[in-house]
């Protein structure tokens, strides 16, 4: 049955109509007034009625009789309100956002500094490089940016190679590296748990309180539930007999969980589960929930959604789903200060929401695990996914016939494996040692890091733009990037020279409230245009 305008929701039985009565500008009752004023996002807008229905007005004052009569008012909506207002409080930032790490240097020291600057925060791509790669880029994120506390650094699980991890650990306590991202780990282990520790201590008051905090990026229920919960006992008491973390810390880090801020990583490029946020996002906030009764916790876990963040749509969705704040990824592979080469962001740029794939991922190619990948212009992923399937099917390199060597040689690596693995010597011979001698006792891991040669060096031959490698570039990417090269076409984030960090970071943001707005302005029974639900990038401070 439809509403007429003497049955306006919420007016009583005898009490006197209130009345929207304009003042410079008239009600809007057709499409394009309508979407005119849904836009406006930072003023309060009043839902009236009128002869054709309801309508929208701005300005003006209200009172009994005299104008259209008023059926709701709707608040501003502004980007710097959606998500949880505690997020920007307790990291010292403008908006909900934050630009995640992308490995290799990927996401640089200077996209870092530039989301600093604008109150946004972003974690330095720290998986892939070696130790001092990474001091170097947190010794000059500290010269510029201090202590200020919207900026880090990533910690990524290594489980071939736990030296690193300890050691990338080991340097972002010893620089005090305030935020630290955590990534790809399946559990607890000694040095994200130490990371999570270590700058515990109580205040005046005798809060517990952290200056050191962590994000945890997750994609499973089960290890969500670990940095969620207190660190394990056991844990802890080996750090603090090892001299790692003092008694006081050790203490403390049984009231808190792991970390406070948990991002939850749906469909992505890179590492990925492929399941999707409106799935996974509510399961974790009600696990959460549950967690934070059944330890007492006195500070509440921030949830963020991650994956999938490529358009204004998929940003307000995600709020929509209760994400206290968001995290985009690979889509910032297409900023100005991304870390690939500008032929490697053309590629990026041409990119539709079915170019990418599975593929073996460097750095835990004998587990199995893959990555999301771009299709598009390169052969990168039936390469690797070649690699792999021929590791499976033998024991060692001797054991591969001689005929499937020889394609591997020519169309693969493009130099005999006996010149790869010379290489490969020289670079574990730098990086870790104890990988050359367990090649030694077991052929099929010396196999495996032939393999890894090739799976390693395409990420970096897109970050050096190496025209003759052009086909191997491995570029991470999900569908979210086809997504958003469909928004940006025609506008000023199409431009690469334009396409900056911040910018995609405000425009997603902007689109986002005025998406919210929409939905908002839908719940008072106005029919909404379909252009009121869309947002064209465009230059924003």
């Amino acid at each position: 049955m439809n509403t007429t305008l003497s049955e306006t929701p919420g007016r009583a039985a005898g009490v006197p109509q209130v009345c929207w009565r304009p003042g410079s500008e008239p009600a809007a009752f057709d499409p394009a007034g309508i979407s005119a004023c849904a836009a406006r996002i930072r003023e309060p807008l009043y839902v009236v009625g009128g002869g054709s229905g309801y309508g929208l007005a701005v300005g003006g004052t209200l009172g009994p009789g005299g104008g259209h009569p008023l059926v709701g008012l709707a608040p501003p909506v502004y980007p710097e309100w959606l998500g949880d207002r505690g997020f920007a409080e307790a990291h010292g930032t403008r908006f909900p956002y934050v630009a995640g790490e992308m490995a290799n240097g990927i996401a640089t020291t200077q996209m870092v500094t530039e989301l600093a600057g604008a109150r946004l925060m972003g974690f330095f791509g720290a998986a892939g490089l070696a130790p001092d790669r990474v001091e170097q880029a947190v010794t000059e994120l500290t010269a510029a940016l201090g202590d200020a506390p919207n900026w880090g650094v990533n910690l990524i699980h290594s489980p071939g190679e736990p030296r690193l991890e300890s050691q990338v650990a080991d340097l972002l306590l010893r620089h005090r590296v305030r935020r630290i991202s955590a990534s790809a780990f399946m559990d607890l282990t000694p040095a994200v748990v130490r990371c999570a520790a270590a700058g515990l201590r109580r205040d005046a008051d005798g809060r517990v309180v952290r200056d050191t905090c962590l994000f945890a990026k997750v994609s499973r229920r089960e290890v969500a539930e670990k940095f969620m919960s207190p660190a394990p006992e056991a844990l802890l008491d080996a750090l603090v007999r090892d001299g790692a973390l003092t008694a006081e810390q050790g203490r403390l880090a049984r009231l808190v969980p792991v970390a406070e801020d948990v991002t939850v990583e749906a469909d992505s490029g890179g590492h990925t589960d492929s399941r999707p946020l409106s799935v996974i996002l509510p399961e974790l906030l009600a696990l959460r929930d549950t967690l934070v009764a059944r330890y007492g916790f006195l500070r509440p876990i921030r949830v963020g959604a991650a994956g999938g963040l490529g358009t204004p749509g998929a940003v307000a969705g995600a709020f929509a789903l209760g994400a206290a704040y968001v995290m985009t990824g690979s889509v910032n592979q297409l900023a100005a200060e991304s870390g690939v080469s500008a032929d490697a962001r053309e590629l990026l740029a041409g990119a539709g929401i079915t170019d990418v794939a599975m593929a073996p991922a460097a750095d835990m190619f004998e587990q199995g695990i893959q990555v999301q990948v771009l299709t598009r212009g390169t052969l990168f992923a039936a390469r690797a996914k070649r690699l792999y399937d021929v590791y499976r099917r033998h024991r060692s390199l001797a054991e591969i016939p001689a005929d499937t060597r020889h394609r591997l040689e020519n169309e693969v690596f493009g130099a005999d494996l006996d010149a790869i693995w010379a290489d490969t010597e020289r670079f574990w011979l730098r990086r870790d040692p104890g990988q050359l001698a367990r090649a030694e006792r077991d052929p099929k891991h010396r196999m495996a890091l032939v393999f890894r040669w090739y799976v390693g060096n395409a990420s970096r031959w897109a970050i050096e733009g190496r025209p003759e490698r052009r086909i191997d570039y491995q570029l991470w990417a999900g569908p979210s990037l086809g997504a958003f090269n469909n928004w940006a076409r025609g506008s000023l984030l199409a431009d690469p020279s334009r396409r900056t960090v911040t910018q995609i970071a405000l425009n997603l943001l902007e689109g986002a409230a005025v998406i919210t707005r929409a939905h908002q302005l839908r719940t008072f029974g106005l029919s909404i245009p379909d252009s009121a639900l869309t947002f064209r990038p465009r230059k924003l401070t």
